[in-house]
Order: structure tokens, then sequence, then C-alpha cells
């Protein structure tokens, strides 16, 4: 705990955890090694698959937007958490003012993100949904 904050994750399949993680931030200096996506990664590794549908994810915390997205794109069906994101604040740990920069328009966002868009760029997308073997995840 004194490496990563008070946060871990289970996911649960059928009653059986098939994934855990704690916080690594820290130790491994990945800023997306956060509990829920570790529990995540090994979930997904033991299951061998990206589809995470049947699965349930507890938390210590209200997971951040990072984690929010990670559980979204897993298709995690249901998420139990301990402590909410305010509480969280409370010790330092503050996702605030992410929510609030997704509601903001692009122009608009503390972080610049600009639109380029150039000829051919789309080409790739199209011959991706064209190929016999692809998969939509």
């Amino acid at each position: 705990m004194r490496r990563g904050g008070p946060f871990g994750a289970v996911i649960v399949k059928d009653g059986a955890i098939v994934g855990e993680g704690w916080n690594e931030v820290l130790r491994s200096n990945d800023p997306t090694a956060h509990a829920e996506v570790v529990a995540i990664r090994n979930a997904s590794r033991l299951l061998e698959t990206y589809d995470l549908s049947g699965c349930e994810i507890y938390s210590s915390c209200e997971p951040c937007p990072m984690c929010l997205g990670a559980i979204y794109w897993s298709r995690i069906g249901r998420v139990y958490f301990a402590v909410n994101r305010h509480d969280a604040a409370g010790i330092e740990f503050r996702d605030e003012h992410i929510y609030e920069e997704f509601a903001r328009p692009l122009g608009a966002r503390e972080l610049p993100m600009v639109h380029l868009p150039c000829d051919g760029a789309l080409d790739v997308f199209t011959d991706w949904t064209h190929l016999a073997d692809h998969v939509a995840y």
C-alpha cells in the first residue's frame, strides 16, 4: 500500500476470482497501472480473451475515468466499489478535473487537442474493415 495507495481490485466470474490487481504506478513507473487495469490485464491473460462479459469487478475505490474506460472496453458487466471518488479526493487522489475536462468541447480543454485530418488517413480504417479476418472489439 505504501507504494501505490489504498487501491485494489478483483474480477470475479461464476463466483471465482479470475483477476486481481493493486496500484502499481510507482513500482512500475507506468501511469496506467491502476488496480482495475492490472486486474483486467490479469483476468484477460488467465481467460485468454479481451472480452470479460460475464465478469464483475470489485474495487476499493470508484474507478477513475481511465479505469472506467477500460472496464467498458473489457465488457465487464457490473462494478462494485467501496469508496467514492469524492472520498478519494480527501486523500489527494483527484479525478474530478478529468471528469470536468471530458465534458468540455475539445477546444476548451486544458490539454490542447488538435484534429489534423489528412488525405489517406481514413483509408487505413476502411481497408481494415474489408479484411476477411478483422475482429471488431
